[in-house]
């Protein structure tokens, strides 16, 4: 499964806002263009393992800080989707 690992964190560190806005649409998750832009913009380039616990709990409550709470809590929902095994 490391593999499959590998490639989702490649794919959040690599994501574009309108990738972000795709896959929340997919999931029921709302998150505005300037919002996944914010994010977009902090998650590129920081190689975070969103299989780890605390790096995903850090990453959310930066999120909170650039979008907003409700926001984060959204887009940990959509973070949860992906690790789910």
């Amino acid at each position: 499964m490391k593999i499959f690992e590998n490639i989702i964190n490649h794919k959040i560190n690599t994501i574009t806002a309108e990738e972000l806005v795709k896959y929340a649409n997919q999931f029921n998750i709302k998150v505005n263009q300037q919002q996944a832009r914010k994010i977009a913009e902090y998650l590129r380039g920081k190689n975070i393992n969103i299989f780890d616990d605390t790096q995903r709990s850090k990453l959310v409550k930066e999120i909170a800080k650039a979008a907003g709470p409700e926001t984060a809590r959204e887009v940990n929902k959509l973070l949860m989707q992906f690790t789910k095994q």
